[in-house]
């Protein structure tokens, strides 16, 4: 397996730190559990590859549906750029057409990242999803936007009607501008999956305080987004904090049925 490609930006990694270290931890258990080396893995709505090409650094089968002409092209490029070209492939798409251009029961492992809250129809939508999972077991890395975060983020902004409305909304959206179609609680998205057959395993809260931090303090206090990133991780497995995270991480599996079931 080849190294993986350079590490993010400080604030970037600090946005995404706590998904990557799960979902490498989730994809070393499923290998584990697959008895094999490397996973064929899809990314759903993966865009340029930001997620996709680091996940091939660490010697996966990647492949990419995106709606993005554009996107796949930098995805492409970006690939070829970090030497795992041979393990990234880009295929126009999305969730409503999935199954036909990605394939059913296809891989070990989904990634729904910033998807499930911009389609018309979230549960279609997950079924579709969990349709590409291997019938023998699979696991499912879900990242969508939490109602919480949207409360406080526009509560802290002084727009406290809007705040009110996204906290009564049964979407939880905060206006008629509001650019998000849903978000979701952790109660909400742990249902979700078992509606569509996943089994649940963990939620974690995602962008709990760095939304929130002033940027000037972090990059002027020594050592701020160390601490700050160590406090995220802390806080993202309490059950308390996925309240006010900007978003919620979900792993969940699709086991094999039992032969006497």
């Amino acid at each position: 397996m080849s190294s993986e490609p350079t590490a993010p930006g400080p604030h970037t990694a600090l946005r995404t730190g706590v998904v990557w270290e799960l979902l490498r931890g989730a994809l070393a258990r499923r290998a584990a559990a697959a008895g094999v080396p490397a996973l064929d893995v899809l990314d759903t709505g993966g865009g340029s590859g930001s997620l996709a090409v680091r996940v091939a650094a660490l010697g996966h089968t990647v492949t990419v549906v995106d709606p993005s002409p554009d996107a796949l092209f930098a995805l492409e490029r970006r690939a070829a750029e970090e030497g795992v070209a041979e393990r990234v492939r880009g295929v126009q798409g999305d969730t409503g057409d999935l199954l036909e251009v990605a394939g059913r029961g296809a891989y070990d492992v989904v990634l729904c990242h910033g998807v499930l809250e911009y389609t018309e129809d979230p549960r279609a939508a997950l079924t579709a999803v969990t349709g590409t999972l291997r019938p023998t077991g699979g696991t499912l890395s879900l990242l969508a936007a939490g109602v919480g975060g949207a409360v406080l983020s526009r509560a802290l902004a002084g727009r406290f009607t809007e705040a009110r409305q996204a906290l009564a909304d049964p979407d939880g959206r905060w206006g008629d501008a509001d650019p998000v179609p849903h978000r979701f609680t952790a109660d909400q998205l742990t249902a979700l999956a078992s509606t569509v057959g996943l089994d649940p395993l963990t939620v974690h809260g995602v962008r709990i305080f760095a939304d929130l931090v002033p940027g000037a303090l972090v990059d002027t206090e020594a050592d701020a987004l160390a601490a700050l990133t160590r406090l995220e991780a802390d806080a993202a497995a309490v059950p308390a904090f996925h309240a006010i995270a900007g978003q919620l991480h979900l792993l969940a599996e699709r086991t094999v049925p039992r032969a006497d079931s």
